[in-house]
């Protein structure tokens, strides 16, 4: 299968900094541009997904792509507290979560939401719970497809290795039905086994957060998990 055409680079590493008190504001650059520099250090393709206050402040800091954690399958307009695509285009993301399971869509939002998306020329990476759920949301075609089990996202045991079957599973109906869908495995990656392991399954790479942004150390973290490439 032929990389997807995110013009991220694959495999990929993608670090989700969620809400963590450590992440938010000053500590979102701090944490994206130790993202980047290691990245570059290991060479491996990076990209961030920052809380959304501090998107364009982070967008405009960064060289690696910087991706929301959420956005709203609407039109710009009178939507006060929504997001909608072009709000992410104008800060000058590239792309954004959808469908995570901490903001989950249902399934038609999280297609109009990739339609969307598409139609700005912005990366979606879609968040699946299971194999079934990854194969029906494979039919809209998203640039990115993250499995992530909600009873491992947090925990000290990845799916690469608890589950290895779903991965494998998910790569497998992905491919079936959207073969330039590239996939990532998430929930509860913590070091370079569990990368390694998520390639061998046939990943393009990993949607990580908590490993990373709870850790004392996040830069141990990151270059011990850079290294599972």
């Amino acid at each position: 299968m032929s990389p997807p055409e995110t013009g991220f680079g694959t495999p990929l590493f993608l670090l989700n900094l969620k809400a963590y008190p450590a992440c938010l504001g000053p500590g979102a650059e701090r944490m994206s541009r130790l993202l980047e520099e290691v990245g570059h250090a290991a060479g491996v393709a990076v990209a961030v997904a920052p809380a959304a206050p501090d998107l364009a402040r982070v967008a405009h800091l960064v060289q690696i792509p910087v991706l929301a954690q959420h956005v709203d399958p609407i039109e710009p307009g009178a939507h006060t507290g929504f997001i909608p695509p072009e709000a992410l285009r104008a800060a000058g993301a590239r792309g954004s979560l959808v469908n995570h399971s901490e903001h989950p869509l249902s399934n038609r939002d999280a297609e109009t939401t990739v339609t969307l998306l598409a139609s700005l020329s912005l990366v979606s990476v879609v968040c699946a719970r299971d194999v079934a759920t990854a194969r029906y949301l494979a039919h809209t075609k998203p640039d990115l497809l993250a499995i992530e089990p909600p009873e491992l996202i947090g925990g000290d045991r990845a799916v690469s290795t608890a589950k290895p079957e779903v991965v494998s599973g998910t790569v497998l109906a992905v491919r079936e039905v959207a073969p330039d869908t590239g996939v990532l495995c998430g929930a509860g990656v913590h070091d370079r086994r569990d990368v390694a392991r998520a390639i061998e399954l046939g990943t393009e790479g990993v949607l990580v957060a908590s490993a990373v942004t709870r850790a004392p150390d996040p830069k141990k973290v990151l270059q011990d998990l850079l290294s599972g490439f």
